[in-house]
């Protein structure tokens, strides 16, 4: 049986924005009863007035309750309700006591007045004309939110993103939804195409709407840069934009605009960097034979032209030098003798390119050397007195550089003095954007020489942010692993670059003796070369348990965490890494996550907790940033508490600790790598998630005392050669796989890594 109760929120006990549901109390009208409700809401704030249809239930632990089947928000009518809504605190700067005080002066009429006539509230003691204006903005702008809220939950939108929405088009959200909802997935952080599509096709909106195609394509092309393409084949791009807009691939009508392109035809040989289909096929689109000579390709625009940039400047940069050799060889001499090392010829012929060239490229594998030709460059420079700024993309790979060469260096975004915001060139996807930099082309950078570590890692937005703010003149020497896996971000910078054969590049390939030692060192390459490693656990730092069942990985994993590599490694339990190539799966990031916290960091009494979607963030908690914020704010304290530094800017893959979590302020307090202290509200926690376990590919540019990885089955795609080698080579001090020898064998013999898509090799080849 259902009944009908008028009255005023009193007090929200519960709320999760993200669906809604809300625990609320309500003083009835004409009563002085306070009721307990229960239901979903697409807004909801102390003081509203609201008819409820509902039904009277009874809960096991709370009692009486009544469940909401239907809501219609109402405007209080009387002197008594409307004192009762005012003094909620739901109009800004209005208060009990001033409520009470405009109701007495206003009656029946006060939200009239308010609304109509707010210079009359200045007559009131206390307030003030501006404030009068205030309070009349506020009263406004929450009716009209209200409005919007109920107005979008007729599309079925959520609570959270609701209020996204308005804040983004305010009063302007009525036309949006009616003519393009498409615009939502350009512009609203959060919404995607398939959400903007739900809205707008509920809304009445046709399916050839030209709106429709041109929001497809732009979601086609945005995943794709996702997935670290800067462009895909025409092919696969019809083929993927007809099967998201559920039509025919004809009738697809390409929209070109300042967004969308189909400029550039690519090689069709240069497809082939990669292979996407079954291995064991006997043929298909892998087969050179099938494709024509040249394949017609689309981009978001903004990808084109970073390619072309990129390609430009690094050209220009490639200035030749005139060099004395035999002033180079004393140099080199000089530098061996301070150094107390002897360098290899392949060493010394890095010198020399380096000085001879304006732009070099020096790649090599673990163990090969690159650390110690690094310090020599930077002396060999130095003598010279040259100015040299030492660069990489992660925070932990900076740090790396400053311990191994003794010379401070910081991250590109921070040698680039990133200030946050979007630049408009940079992306079009929005929820991961380049920040701008205050150096660029007018305000460069002032070296002489730049070294930048961990190439492999840098993407093509970062490496053209980079290049424009580097002088014709100044040396660059990019300094990588060719065979790591390539950027989170689009493009496949250093191995384009390197493949182009445009620019001098000195290969370190011998394993010097002091690293010979090290399993780690000897496998990698092993692994690298596609030849068997030795799995007999004989080593002191590889190490392979067999194992066939989940449930003996997973205990066998939290085991050796917590109980058993400390020690070993002389680390933390935190500082030890799981690594897994897959983020679904009974072994992939999320269910692994949260087993190892359940181990790792059980729930406490003195810890708290904060549930999000679905995953429950603990004090204690092991985090990591899962997209590139350059908005929010750090800052660094010192063991007394005085501030050291502080910036802005937090970017994917960057891990912390949660230290504490604020329930009454809605924030979490984060540490990060170098002391960075962040306070996240609650509603940025989806750029967060537990990190016990993380992907390889999040490992990029980071070194752990030990690693762990799970192994015993997975996709084709992603179980290859190159993830493990890159997996292996994130290790110092100690390697531990866990799970089938089968698995570990058919990855090394899988060198088929997974396609990307990139333009700048060829750029780079056609240009003069």
């Amino acid at each position: 049986m259902t009944i009908q109760i008028e009255g005023c929120v009193n007090n929200i006990v519960y709320r999760n924005d993200e669906n809604g549901y809300t625990v609320f109390e309500l003083a009835a009208k004409d009563s002085t009863d306070v009721l307990t409700f229960v239901g979903s809401f697409s807004y909801i704030s102390e003081g509203e007035y609201f008819r409820l249809t509902c039904q009277e239930t009874q809960h096991n632990v709370y009692g009486k309750q009544y469940k909401v089947i239907e809501a219609e928000s109402i405007e209080p009518e009387d002197a008594d309700a409307m004192e009762r809504y005012l003094g909620s605190g739901a109009i800004k700067g209005i208060g009990k006591a001033l409520a009470k005080r405009i109701v007495s002066v206003f009656g029946d009429e006060t939200f009239r007045v308010i609304e109509e006539e707010p210079e009359r509230l200045a007559d009131i003691k206390g307030i003030s004309e501006r404030m009068a204006r205030a309070i009349s903005e506020s009263f406004y702008d929450k009716r009209e939110l209200r409005n919007a809220m109920m107005f979008l939950q007729r599309y079925g939108i959520s609570s959270n993103l609701s209020v996204k929405i308005y804040k983004q088009y305010g009063a302007g959200i009525y036309e949006v939804l009616r003519n393009n909802p498409y615009r939502l997935a350009e512009e609203v952080k959060g919404i995607g195409f398939k959400t903007a599509d739900e809205i707008a096709l509920r809304g009445g909106i046709s399916i050839d709407s030209k709106y429709r195609t041109r929001a497809g394509i732009l979601y086609v092309l945005s995943e794709a840069v996702g997935l670290g393409h800067t462009f895909l084949p025409e092919n696969e791009f019809i083929e993927m934009t007809a099967k998201l807009l559920d039509v025919e691939p004809d009738a697809i009508e390409m929209p070109l605009d300042s967004l969308i392109m189909d400029r550039k035809v690519i090689p069709s040989d240069m497809l082939l960097t990669g292979r996407r289909e079954n291995p064991n096929a006997e043929t298909g689109p892998d087969d050179e034979s099938v494709l024509p000579e040249k394949v017609r390709c689309y981009y978001l625009a903004p990808y084109y032209y970073m390619e072309l940039a990129v390609a430009r400047m690094l050209l220009d940069l490639d200035v030749k030098q005139k060099v004395k050799r035999e002033k180079t060889e004393r140099s080199i001499k000089e530098i061996e003798e301070s150094l107390s090392v002897e360098l290899d010829p392949i060493q010394r012929d890095a010198i020399f390119a380096a000085a001879e060239n304006g732009v070099l490229i020096l790649t090599g594998g673990p163990g090969t050397g690159k650390t110690t030709t690094i310090n020599a460059l930077i002396r060999f420079f130095e003598d010279e007195g040259m100015d040299i700024l030492l660069a990489a993309p992660t925070g932990r790979a900076a740090k790396r550089i400053t311990e191994t060469t003794g010379r401070e260096a910081s991250t590109i975004h921070r040698m680039l003095q990133m200030k946050g915001g979007v630049e408009e060139d940079e992306t079009a996807r929005k929820d991961d954007r380049h920040g701008s930099f205050e150096k660029n082309e007018t305000n460069p950078l002032e070296a002489d020489v730049i070294i930048i570590d961990e190439m492999s890692m840098v993407d093509i937005a970062l490496m053209h942010a980079l290049l424009r703010a580097i002088s014709q003149g100044t040396r660059l020497i990019m300094v990588g692993d060719a065979n790591q896996l390539p950027p989170v971000g689009a493009g496949n910078v250093l191995k384009d670059i390197i493949a182009s054969g445009r620019f001098t590049t000195v290969r370190l390939t011998k394993i010097f003796r002091q690293a010979a030692v090290s399993d780690i060192v000897v496998n990698a390459h092993k692994i690298n070369n596609g030849e068997e490693i030795a799995l007999d656990n004989k080593s002191k730092d590889f190490f392979f348990l067999q194992r066939e069942n989940i449930n003996d990985i997973r205990g066998l994993i939290i085991a050796l965490v917590r109980d058993k590599l400390p020690s070993y490694v002389k680390a933390s339990s935190g500082d030890i890494q799981v690594l897994t190539p897959m983020r679904k799966g009974e072994l992939g990031v999320e269910k692994m996550n949260a087993v190892l916290q359940e181990y790792l960091n059980p729930p406490a009494p003195s810890k708290k907790e904060k549930v999000y979607g679905d995953i429950t963030f603990r004090e204690g908690d092991k985090v990591m940033q899962i997209k590139n914020n350059y908005q929010i704010e750090w800052e660094s304290r010192n063991s007394r508490g005085f501030l050291k530094s502080s910036g802005s800017g937090i970017f994917n893959g960057d891990c912390g600790i949660i230290k504490s979590i604020n329930t009454y302020a809605d924030e979490m307090e984060i540490v990060f790598d170098d002391d960075k202290t962040v306070f996240y509200p609650f509603s940025g926690l989806d750029e967060l998630e537990l990190a016990y376990c993380i992907t390889v590919h999040k490992s990029q540019g980071s070194e752990y005392p030990a690693v762990v990885m799970p192994l015993l089955s997975g996709p084709w795609q992603l179980f290859n050669r190159n993830l493990l080698y890159t997996a292996v080579t994130r290790a110092k001090k100690c390697v531990t796989i866990v799970g089938s020898r089968q698995a570990v064998s058919s990855m090394i013999k899988n060198e088929k890594e997974q396609n990307r898509y990139s333009g700048l090799k060829v750029h780079l080849e056609e240009m003069v």
